[in-house]
């Protein structure tokens, strides 16, 4: 496999990974079933990691687990996600599910190139920095504040928290892979521990997961955000750079905010507009082949 085929091969499932993410909060809302967004979030990753190791995990790839360099990053992986999910979900409720995505995904790209050039000696590819560039930029541009006034500082906060907690978790499954863990089988199991210690909201605040909207609700998110989303983010992520993982992880909250605007009749304002375009051109800066962004470079390294 080539250079170039390997990178298609790790930005395809990396993105429809996102896409699948950024359906989140526009199913929430579509749904409309009243549940509490934190005891949501710990149906959706119980039903999602139990899927998922049903579907997934071996024997064999569960012993892959137990040695001595894996053990470490395998608790790191699920403590940030369970970070993640509590930390998300309450920035959701109180800032809202778009600007709550595009602050968290804004987050994700800095913090994955910067752990994985520290821990991991990994530079980042040509086109991370300038790609990384124009999609924060387009982030900042979403976060001007409209005619609502500022946004709840904390649930900022807790965004970024739950970003760079992501962040984390791309170079924590990198260096399980580099420690021989089967990823197939951390993948799956980060999301049921993460499930777990984020269950005891269920008791807290179970009202609506039982009707039909919530039920649907809870399906499409345990199945095809969580199931199918970590499946194929795990399969794409061990082709390409972290780095250039955490980039394309924004196209989350660029998918997030057009099914507002085509679902929910949200409305894009001249700030907000040029903020998708700058996210779209940092996508495609980090997702084209360096054979295509290196030109004269890469035919001179090749002679």
């Amino acid at each position: 496999m080539t250079g170039a085929i390997a990178v298609r091969a790790g930005v395809v499932p990396v993105l429809a990974a996102a896409v699948l993410w950024g359906t989140v909060g526009p199913a929430q809302l579509l749904a409309g079933a009243g549940v509490d967004p934190v005891a949501l979030g710990a149906c959706r990753m119980l039903v999602g990691g139990v899927v998922l190791c049903a579907v997934t995990v071996r024997p064999r790839g569960l012993r892959t687990l137990r040695g001595p360099g894996v053990r470490l990053w395998m608790l790191v992986s699920v403590a940030v996600t369970a970070v993640f999910q509590g930390a998300f979900l309450q920035a959701v409720d109180r800032t809202g599910a778009a600007l709550a995505t595009a602050v968290a995904f804004g987050t994700v790209p800095a913090v994955s190139g910067l752990c994985a050039r520290v821990l991991q000696r990994e530079r980042p590819p040509a086109g991370w920095a300038a790609g990384t560039a124009f999609a924060v930029g387009g982030v900042a541009l979403l976060l001007l504040p409209g005619g609502d006034g500022p946004a709840d500082p904390a649930g900022v906060l807790l965004a970024a928290t739950a970003g760079a907690s992501f962040g984390v978790y791309i170079v924590a499954a990198k260096r399980l892979a580099a420690a021989g863990a089967d990823p197939v089988a951390a993948a799956p199991v980060s999301v049921l521990g993460a499930g777990l210690l984020v269950s005891p909201w269920l008791a807290a605040a179970p009202s609506g997961l039982g009707s039909p909207r919530g039920l649907a609700l809870v399906g499409w998110l345990a199945l095809g955000t969580t199931a199918l989303g970590y499946l194929l983010f795990t399969r794409g992520m061990t082709r390409i750079s972290a780095a250039t993982t955490g980039t394309l992880s924004l196209a989350e909250p660029l998918v997030a905010a057009l099914l507002g605007v085509l679902l929910l009749d949200e409305r894009l304002t001249g700030w907000s507009g040029a903020g998708l375009v700058l996210l779209l051109g940092g996508l495609l800066l980090v997702a084209l082949p360096p054979r295509r962004r290196g030109g004269r470079a890469a035919r001179a390294g090749a002679a």
